[in-house]
């Protein structure tokens, strides 16, 4: 079993996968009431180039695109990755932004940051730092994003491995004052709850609900252990009309 403390993105990731992957707002292609807005999000990961150094490509078309090289370790996990993307006239330029991530620990415990540099004006876009906790029992994180402005604390347990059944809950937390919401301004703090559960060896059924009034669940049906189908809906009722945004993906794994 490897030790390695993996990458950031792995921080927080369990539960993130389970309140927030595949739902109405994400998959590639997304149907919103009388309009269809697409994409496509493709992704390549390449074998070690040498033992621990991987590469990774992943584009989004027609919007952006990035190159990220890997290194994992025992006891450390570190990337680095530039981006493309699309400009006003549907050209590809450069995207002057340079991602840095560092984690150290182990698989039972990990600290890590996340560093975004705009190259163009030489300034951080952003940053990030978080720790996390894997046990066997349960997944917990605590990351502070957004240049350290909101805190998010999730929590990731499995319940039945033969059934995938699972919970997870997320409470973010923003300390800036956000005056969209009302003419004063206000503190947000956002609880998101959970639960997965597999009906049959390939069909996943996952639900979930947090405090702003958004209730959502997903369907995904897997064929051959590679190619998955989801159909996702969520509904807002805090809205004036309850009409459910639905979203439908496919997923094909190498």
């Amino acid at each position: 079993m490897s030790q390695s403390p993996g990458l950031f993105i792995d921080i927080g990731r369990k539960a993130r996968d389970l309140l927030y992957k595949d739902y109405g707002q994400q998959p590639p292609l997304h149907f919103h009431y009388q309009y269809i807005d697409s994409s496509f999000d493709l992704s390549c990961k390449c074998g070690d180039i040498v033992p621990g150094l991987s590469t990774v490509f992943r584009f989004i078309i027609p919007d952006s695109g990035r190159v990220e090289l890997r290194y994992l370790s025992d006891y450390a996990g570190i990337s680095a990755s530039v981006g493309l993307k699309a400009n006003h006239n549907r050209s590809i330029g450069l995207d002057p932004t340079v991602k840095f991530s560092g984690v150290i620990g182990s698989s039972l415990f990990s600290l890590g940051t996340d560093v975004a540099i705009d190259v163009s004006t030489r300034t951080f876009k952003n940053y990030n730092t978080g720790l996390s906790f894997n046990a066997v029992f349960l997944n917990a994180s605590l990351t502070l994003n957004d240049k350290l402005d909101s805190l998010k604390a999730s929590y990731y347990q499995e319940l039945n491995p033969l059934t995938r059944t699972a919970v997870a809950a997320e409470l973010k937390h923003t300390f800036s004052h956000n005056s969209s919401l009302s003419d004063d301004n206000v503190i947000t703090t956002t609880f998101t709850g959970g639960v997965q559960h597999a009906l049959f060896p390939s069909t996943l059924v996952k639900a979930r609900i947090n405090t702003d009034g958004m209730v959502g669940a997903l369907v995904q049906q897997s064929f051959w252990e590679r190619f998955s189908v989801s159909i996702a809906g969520e509904v807002d009722f805090r809205a004036k009309s309850w009409i459910p945004k639905m979203g439908f993906s496919m997923a094909l794994r190498s």
